[in-house]
């Protein structure tokens, strides 16, 4: 073997390894298009559930598994959102680099101060969370936290990218602050906002919007035919706006909404699988703007 062929794959291994991306896996849209504004071209990326599933509810698959088997991170939201799956396929996939505690797990509400903490950890009581309210992806400030986080995380295992994602997670931080006072703009003197889940409220507490009512009387239950009417009794004669999930049935919020002279928009807790920052901006001016119909 001749000393210039020794060179020769010396320099092709250099390069392969110069050009190596980071290989992620994020739980959910929100997580995902956080991961590709602030990993850009340096990570692959893979999104696990759909923005039309309630990510309380998948159910790990083989597919998850082998996704997550060649994973350098996994983005999590936490806060036990995903706790009904998420811990088996990470067991199934057999990759030590992703396990809780080491470099290659991150969760998004670990990163940030949350709301409805403290509760019982009961489950009769539905889907309870007792760590807090999960549902952190619809708040745009604490999501530009979670982004200053991740960069951190990612420059952890790729040195020599890591000024490049705090560069790009500043951008992002930018761009949030940038929206935000219209955002508030937009939505002032809305009259507030009914619930069909508790997906919400961190987005109405940044814009400082009451949240009247959930449909669901425990998290997780369906609603029963006495506490929508107590709903119809407390809220008649009120201006408001109905808001919930593309999985949920447009039955009984519709009907609600009927009874009460409101309007129902179903919209996503989520941006586009394939979305990035820009696309999850535009998920929260969705919001905003059915917020802002309340007024009418």
């Amino acid at each position: 073997m001749t000393i210039r062929y020794l060179l020769l794959l010396f320099v092709m291994s250099w390069t392969v390894g110069a050009e190596a991306k980071l290989n992620l896996v994020a739980t959910t849209p929100s997580m995902g298009a956080l991961a590709r504004e602030i990993g850009a071209d340096d990570i692959n990326l893979e999104v696990l559930a759909p923005p039309d599933r309630d990510p309380h509810t998948l159910q790990a698959r083989p597919t998850m598994m082998r996704s997550l088997r060649s994973a350098d991170m996994v983005l999590a939201v936490g806060a036990d959102l995903e706790v009904g799956w998420l811990p088996v396929a990470i067991s199934g996939a057999a990759n030590p680099r992703i396990l809780p505690g080491r470099d290659g797990y991150f969760e998004a509400a670990a990163q940030v101060n949350l709301l409805d903490a403290g509760g019982p950890a009961d489950r009769a009581l539905g889907d309870v969370h007792p760590v807090g309210n999960p549902h952190v992806n619809l708040d745009p400030q604490r999501m530009a936290q979670v982004g200053q986080a991740l960069a951190v995380q990612l420059g952890k295992l790729d040195p020599p990218n890591a000024a490049s994602y705090a560069a790009r997670a500043d951008t992002f931080s930018a761009k949030v602050a940038e929206r935000l006072e219209d955002w508030r703009k937009v939505a002032a003197g809305s009259p507030g906002v009914m619930l069909y889940h508790r997906d919400a409220i961190y987005l109405l507490d940044r814009l400082g919007i009451p949240l009247l009512g959930e449909i669901e009387p425990v998290p997780g239950v369906p609603p029963t035919g006495s506490h929508l009417k107590r709903l119809l009794d407390e809220y008649s004669g009120r201006k408001g706006v109905i808001i919930y999930p593309l999985y949920k049935s447009s039955q009984v919020p519709e009907k609600l909404a009927g009874d009460l002279g409101w309007e129902a928009i179903k919209l996503p807790l989520d941006p586009a699988k394939d979305a990035d920052g820009d696309g999850y901006l535009s998920l929260i001016d969705e919001w905003v703007v059915a917020i802002a119909s309340a007024k009418k």
